[in-house]
């Protein structure tokens, strides 16, 4: 972890992010480091995993991509360099469908649906700094999954650029993706252990 021990202002950029050699993942919100271990609970890993499979299922041959944490996802504010973004998360999963934000470093931009399953250690993060963070990018919709409660929030973005309230769905309800015509993520099959 040297390298972050060694900033004064406490705050990071992805070029700073890109010389940490640690085995340890991390993320930047608005410059600020925070780490992503431990990993995940087993059915935190089943729930995502679930998710994964029905929206590859539907995307397969569409020019929207899926990808699973860990994958960068790069959030400018404006024109700034790669090196010199301060925010790069690795959502559990994220949905792009312009591929000109895609290169081999992951995504640089809003993606269109990102999803967080909430574990104890995330959910604060998951549900404020990560919530104004993506809401402030412009993601069209953000998920929440609680796989404790087995419920999924849903987030969709407004026409003044605010996420509404939320939709609720329940462990025996089918959710209607906004982003995609006709795509229904099937909870029961996502909540079964």
């Amino acid at each position: 972890m040297g390298p972050i021990a060694e900033r004064k202002d406490g705050l990071y950029t992805y070029g700073d992010y890109l010389k940490w050699d640690d085995d340890e993942r991390w993320e930047l919100i608005d410059g600020i480091a925070y780490n992503m271990t431990p990993a995940p609970s087993r059915f935190h890993q089943q729930v995502s995993g679930e998710l994964v499979f029905q929206l590859l299922s539907y995307l397969r041959n569409s020019s929207c991509k899926v990808y699973a944490a860990p994958f960068d996802v790069r959030l400018p504010e404006g024109d700034e360099s790669d090196e010199a973004v301060r925010t790069v998360v690795q959502p559990d999963i994220s949905v792009i469908c312009d591929p000109s934000k895609l290169d081999d470093k992951g995504c640089k931009g809003s993606p269109d649906l990102i999803v967080e399953i909430l574990s104890p250690a995330t959910a604060r993060k998951d549900m404020k700094e990560k919530f104004l963070r993506y809401e402030r990018a412009g993601v069209k919709e953000y998920w929440v999954a609680d796989p404790s409660g087995k419920t999924v929030s849903v987030f969709k973005l407004s026409g003044v650029g605010l996420f509404g309230r939320p939709d609720v769905y329940g462990e025996e309800e089918r959710i209607k993706v906004g982003i995609l015509e006709d795509l229904e993520i099937d909870l029961k099959t996502v909540f079964s252990e």
